[in-house]
């Protein structure tokens, strides 16, 4: 086949046989070697070779070189367009969080980092370092940074920084049980702990994270 087909490799017939299984004209018999049945017989006058390299040229996918070898499809792509970068905010670096037992809060602005706008959404956020494994479950480790959307309310199962007894800021997950608020770690290590609502402030729920590797 080949030979009679003036081709150099046999990686051409194969992709021959294919184009003739493609358009209907035979089928490959599965578990037999090299067994095909004729379907139907092509028009008079049919030259595949030529019809595929037509095809090829017409579509603009690929185009055979004359004379290669290996009878090659070389693709055409032309130029791809990059689109303009989202511009970055700035948001500022409050320390750290933690995810654990709640350590002090820190009020004041230690740093500033870049982040993609597309990455934040709507509203005031701000970052803080994640210290501490209790949220692990959730896909928060210790040493990440959490962006956080600036809130004073959140749904019941959402992931919060909440601000107990006025002086301490931890991550967790809300859960408010009438007048008790439960502050629920994702670590079994971890126990949930209860407060009154009295005793928690939300300061902001969670809208994504980074995580640096050393």
């Amino acid at each position: 086949m080949r030979d009679s087909l003036n081709l150099k490799s046999k990686s051409g017939i194969h992709r021959l046989i294919s184009a003739l299984e493609e358009r209907g004209y035979i089928r490959r018999l599965a578990h037999r070697a090299r067994a095909i049945e004729l379907l139907r017989a092509p028009p008079t006058g049919y030259d595949l070779a030529a019809t595929d390299a037509a095809d090829a040229g017409r579509d603009g996918d690929a185009s055979r070189a004359d004379g290669d070898a290996d009878n090659v499809i070389r693709g055409h792509f032309g130029r791809l367009s990059v689109a303009e970068p989202a511009p970055d905010r700035a948001l500022p670096l409050y320390g750290r969080i933690a995810a654990g037992t709640p350590i002090e809060a820190i009020s004041d602005p230690e740093a500033s980092i870049d982040v993609p706008e597309y990455v934040l959404g709507e509203g005031e956020h701000f970052a803080l370092e994640v210290v501490g494994d209790s949220m692990v479950e959730a896909g928060i480790h210790d040493g990440d940074l959490v962006l956080v959307r600036r809130c004073d309310a959140a749904d019941n199962n959402t992931i919060v920084v909440a601000l107990v007894d006025g002086g301490e800021a931890t991550l967790k997950r809300l859960h408010k049980r009438g007048d008790k608020v439960a502050l629920e770690a994702a670590n079994a290590a971890y126990e949930t702990r209860v407060y009154r609502a009295d005793q928690v402030r939300v300061q902001g729920q969670l809208a994504g994270l980074i995580r640096r590797y050393r």
